[in-house]
């Protein structure tokens, strides 16, 4: 079994963009535990999770926050575990401030970022990396990735006879 990967988020209003990360991993069987904690409300219960998370059975956090978007870079700075941030679009400005914050991260600090709102990427590079050391679970990626390669052929099947109508 793989190890469990975290989705952290820092407000529940984040739920309806990493769904779709946890929608992907559980498709994948991999198990996931998800949670709301923030990186200036719950300072530390946030560090506490990321210290112990190694311990737990966690092999990758995810971490999605807009705005002044912190947590990637808070859970980051206590644990070895790879962090994937998911920045999060706000009213502010429109995310480019979350993916900045998260991006931006000091030496020390790797933070892995994929784009604002890219919670289904977020949760495939978790799974690529969980892959490494999981046989059977790099099988699955490799399928999907098939899968994928095929649509799309059959895409272009489609287009050219389309085409060849006109």
């Amino acid at each position: 079994m793989s190890k469990k990967v975290a989705v952290i988020m820092g407000s529940d209003s984040d739920f309806p963009v990493v769904s779709g990360a946890v929608k992907r991993l559980k498709g994948l069987d991999i198990p996931v535990e998800v949670h709301v904690m923030s990186a200036h409300r719950t300072p530390d219960l946030s560090a506490e999770f990321s210290k112990n998370a190694k311990k737990n059975g966690f092999g990758v956090i995810i971490a999605a926050a807009g705005k002044a978007a912190h947590l990637a870079g808070v859970l980051a700075a206590h644990t070895t575990l790879p962090v994937i941030g998911i920045p999060i679009q706000s009213s502010t400005l429109d995310g480019l401030d979350a993916l900045l914050a998260t991006v931006q991260m000091p030496a020390g600090i790797p933070v892995a970022t994929v784009a604002i709102g890219g919670a289904e990427n977020a949760a495939l590079l978790a799974a690529q990396m969980l892959a490494l050391s999981d046989g059977e679970l790099a099988e699955k990626l490799d399928r999907m990735k098939e899968e994928m390669q095929n649509a799309v052929i059959e895409k272009d099947k489609a287009l050219q006879a389309k085409i060849a109508e006109l």
